[in-house]
């Protein structure tokens, strides 16, 4: 009887019963339901909006792409034919570069048509510009390639302005082209009325190769100043495609105020130069007026110390506060005591390269030299050094406790110099970027003791 009980009583469900067990199998169909609707609504992984269509199919769902709203679907594809625009007209201008030295320039020297000066007027920095078009091209091709390779179909992680910014160094290669396309220009129309040998191989070139597609000479010669006036709009359309949050996105805007930037400045040394022509005007703001006047110092200071453009580093540039003290006193009278002139100042690194195969590919090896320009403010219309620039090997840089706001330079066996900056911490800046090559290159330092000065080595020393 007993065991006929226990029998009576065992259950044959786990204990949940019909009707708990009906509502949790009807709760988990509605969850169910909620996680497709999710998943038909979730957001667009680009904005973060919700306005995906409705996909009631799961293949269709698994179908959709990347999980973008339309926009971004639309705005990814731009980006996309916008990025390789940009790289198919780098390879067709560096293909009108090959042209100009394979079927003009070797020729003519090969038949000695004109003299090596004479080619050189013509033909400017033309090889400076091929070489540098193929380093730039390469690293482009090798981001397009090395995207497609990690599956990214949208070349989302290509960041031509980055690459654009690593190669800045080409846009004073163009300028330097540029500002001689006048005179190159005048040149070569003098020669071919002189020369009767030189008119009909370019005639015949024009007429009869059909690698120059029935274009002259005169056209190819304009292939660089095309290109650099056409980087502005390539990268603006990069840029219209970009999202904000894209890492690219600053340095795209960064690239386009430098490149505008420079397409100022040879405006502005054009119109200095009596030149009637001028490259595509652009609107100036104060950002980029501040730019101008910045690459027009740097080369006046590459100008002053004589050093290779492709081996010089800016490190610092901007306006300090200068004076020259009369004694070592001015510390316990105090700075405000001293004079302070407005003064543009440069801080140069000479880095040699330790491969010398390219200019752009090279890596930077050890500091050189190291050097301060000092520039007065700009008066009619042209800067002009204050004095020959400050060789940091041969100088000391200290400061004091109680003169924060300021830091001192000696030149050895010379005169001495007291900086500032209207802001203080841009002065300490300043102060330790100066003394880092001070330190670094000063001959001082292999003295005994490695003291600049044997006076310095009191309790009152300055760090």
């Amino acid at each position: 009887a007993t065991r006929t009980k226990s029998a009576d009583v065992e259950r044959a469900d786990s204990g949940i019963g019909q009707m708990p067990a009906r509502k949790w199998r009807n709760r988990a169909s509605e969850m169910l339901s909620s996680l497709q609707a999710w998943e038909a609504h979730r957001p667009c992984t680009d904005c973060g909006e919700r306005d995906l269509p409705v996909e009631t199919d799961v293949q269709n769902c698994n179908q959709r792409r990347a999980d973008l709203c339309e926009k971004c679907r639309k705005r990814r594809t731009e980006r996309k034919e916008s990025v390789l625009e940009f790289v198919n007209t780098e390879a067709s201008y560096g293909e009108d570069l090959r042209i100009i030295k394979e079927e003009f320039y070797l020729p003519m020297q090969a038949a000695g048509l004109l003299s090596q000066e004479q080619l050189l007027g013509i033909f400017s920095n033309i090889q400076e510009l091929i070489d540098l078009n193929e380093n730039f091209l390469e690293i482009l091709q090798e981001e397009i390639d090395q995207a497609f390779d990690q599956g990214d179909d949208d070349l989302m992680t290509v960041c031509i302005g980055e690459v654009f910014l690593e190669f800045v160094n080409m846009l004073p290669a163009f300028q330097t082209y540029c500002l001689q396309q006048s005179s190159s220009v005048n040149m070569l129309n003098a020669l071919e009325k002189e020369k009767e040998l030189l008119r009909i191989f370019l005639n015949v070139s024009q007429n009869d190769n059909t690698a120059l597609r029935r274009m002259n000479l005169r056209s190819f010669l304009m292939a660089p100043l095309q290109r650099v006036t056409k980087y502005p709009l390539l990268l603006s359309r990069i840029i219209k495609a970009t999202t904000e949050y894209h890492p690219d996105h600053g340095s795209l805007r960064e690239a386009k105020s430098r490149i505008e930037s420079h397409l100022e400045h040879i405006n502005m040394k054009t119109k200095q130069e009596g030149n009637t022509w001028t490259l595509r005007s652009f609107r100036q703001d104060s950002k980029k007026k501040r730019e101008v006047i910045n690459i027009e110092m740097r080369e006046t200071a590459l100008k002053t110390v004589g050093w290779l453009r492709e081996e010089t580093r800016f490190v610092m540039e901007g306006s300090l506060q200068l004076a020259q003290p009369p004694d070592g006193q001015w510390v316990k009278k105090g700075s405000k005591t001293l004079k302070f002139q407005n003064m543009q100042v440069l801080l140069l690194v000479n880095m040699k390269r330790v491969s010398e195969s390219s200019l752009e590919s090279a890596e930077p090896g050890p500091v050189k030299d190291a050097v301060l320009v000092l520039i007065r403010d700009k008066n009619n219309g042209k800067f002009h050094l204050l004095r020959e620039p400050l060789r940091l090997s041969n100088c000391i840089v200290s400061t004091d406790p109680d003169c924060d706001d300021t830091f001192e330079l000696i030149e050895i066996r010379r005169e001495a110099f007291v900086f500032r900056d209207s802001d203080r911490a841009r002065t300490h800046h300043w102060f330790r970027q100066i003394r880092r090559y001070s330190r670094e290159l000063g001959s001082w330092k292999k003295r005994r003791n490695a003291l600049p000065n044997i006076m310095i080595s009191t309790p009152h020393t300055r760090p």
